[in-house]
């Protein structure tokens, strides 16, 4: 090998071994009976209600993304389902939770609804739901 084959593999390396004790699991997509399953498991859910072309969760998501990347707790614990709003917006699990648009989150344990945001993307509001759900999963 090279001296500048050898000097673009360390910083290759340098970058990428990093960045793979930070890494993002995507969240699971939401099939119908998925999350009463879920729940029966005696898992924390945390339901995504977003649509592709929806702004506002579109900011929700990169708050969530980074508070998944300081704390990687919240992965490790609670369960995390993205609700396509476009497909499943009338499903009745929507209507069972009463979700009244896209860009809501919700935290379920067991057969209670542990926290709800509708909307909001401050980083204060969705940690405290993400908090909420984490102590839940301790619990």
């Amino acid at each position: 090998m090279d001296r500048r084959s050898f000097l673009v593999m360390t910083a290759a390396a340098s970058v990428v071994i990093p960045l793979a004790g930070h890494a993002i699991s995507a969240p699971v997509e939401y099939t119908p009976g998925l999350v009463t399953k879920k729940l029966k498991a005696g898992e924390t859910v945390f339901l995504d209600f977003k649509a592709s072309w929806c702004t506002t969760c579109k900011a929700q998501e990169r708050v969530l993304d980074a508070l998944k990347a300081e704390n990687p707790a919240y992965e490790q614990a609670i369960t995390f389902i993205n609700v396509d709003w476009d497909q499943y917006g009338t499903d009745p699990l929507t209507k069972s939770l009463k979700i009244p648009r896209r860009s809501t989150l919700v935290v379920l344990k067991g057969d209670a609804e542990l926290g709800r945001i509708v909307a909001d993307t401050s980083t204060a509001s969705i940690k405290a739901l993400m908090d909420t759900a984490l102590t839940a999963a301790s619990a």
